[in-house]
């Protein structure tokens, strides 16, 4: 059996939400899927040793420049590229055209789709439990899973040097967003308090954008710099087995929150400026909003007011 599914949303968390309902396909069907995925997604990095998973195939689409699969004649490549691979069945997690007739000219003989022309306020999560409950007749109420080799685990730890007698954090303090971005001094007020209490090692996950480097140096220049493992030179391939290591994780709304869920790692997630479902889907996630505010959307702004002490008392609660 071979299954094709289509998950053209951008990002890393993304594509995260999505493996409950691609990981139901796989066991229905006793088969690994295939995904068709953005680039942006970086798919690749961190579904490598997950086993619900085939191959990835990459959509080479973006609006900023002209792809291979861009177009009336990126339509054209596309099929001609799934053609190749004689898929069986199609799961496509949108509601476009442009892959219903890419399906059918790819010549895949069950095509499953979301409802046609029906992408206004389609909610992320509930549209595809039905989409799956009404083509698969199953309930999918699982969380995201990323799989990873018990050995890959032992060996970053032993390269890493972590210390299962410390409590090791993860530390997310990047984002896709400089609202999202909340500010060192937030993280630095924890650090100062619970590791007065507890013999900590922070480990610091961030990209390499100027504002995201500004944050980093900050809590590196502090005084817990001897307790800080800085991670930004490594891949999210590398960084996995290291997240997978740490007792607990505190990320702001990044894709290190959902990587971090997705591992099984208890996750504080800091939820400043998007949707509370982005930080709540998962079991193992618990959100912190802002001081003052009863949710959180994208238009809450509220990075600045995310309480330290609120993630102390949370982290207690949880760690304990």
């Amino acid at each position: 059996m071979k299954i094709l599914v289509v998950q053209n949303r951008m990002g890393i968390g993304d594509n995260i939400i999505f493996l409950p309902f691609i990981k139901a396909i796989s066991q229905k069907f006793n088969s690994p899927v295939n995904l068709l995925i953005k680039q942006s997604s970086k798919a690749d990095q961190y579904l490598f040793q997950t086993k619900y998973i085939d191959q990835i195939i990459f959509l080479e689409r973006n609006k900023k420049n002209k792809n291979r699969h861009d177009g009336f004649l990126g339509s054209i490549n596309l099929i001609q590229d799934l053609k190749q691979y004689k898929f069986d069945k199609i799961f496509i997690f949108n509601s476009s055209i442009r892959f219903q007739i890419i399906a059918r000219f790819s010549r895949i003989p069950e095509i499953y789709q979301y409802p046609l022309f029906d992408k206004y306020k389609q909610h992320i999560t509930d549209t595809a439990k039905k989409f799956i409950k009404e083509n698969l007749k199953t309930e999918v109420n699982d969380d995201p899973e990323i799989q990873l080799d018990k050995d890959l685990i032992l060996n970053s730890s032993k390269k890493f040097k972590i210390d299962k007698e410390e409590t090791n954090i993860l530390l997310g303090i990047g984002g896709s967003g400089p609202s999202k971005r909340i500010p060192a001094k937030t993280f630095l007020k924890f650090m100062d308090k619970i590791s007065s209490e507890k013999k900590c090692k922070f480990f610091l996950a961030t990209g390499k954008s100027e504002d995201e480097q500004i944050i980093l140096n900050e809590i590196k220049n502090s005084k817990f710099n001897n307790i800080c493992v800085p991670l930004d030179d490594f891949s999210i391939r590398d960084i996995l087995p290291i997240i997978k290591n740490c007792n607990i994780s505190i990320c702001n709304d990044t894709s290190f929150g959902h990587l971090s869920a997705a591992l099984g790692v208890k996750t504080i997630t800091l939820m400043a400026d998007a949707p509370l479902i982005y930080g709540s889907y998962n079991s193992k996630m618990f959100p912190i909003i802002p001081d003052g505010e009863h949710t959180v959307t994208h238009k809450t702004s509220g990075k600045d007011k995310i309480n330290p002490m609120k993630i102390y008392e949370k982290f207690l609660e949880i760690i304990n």
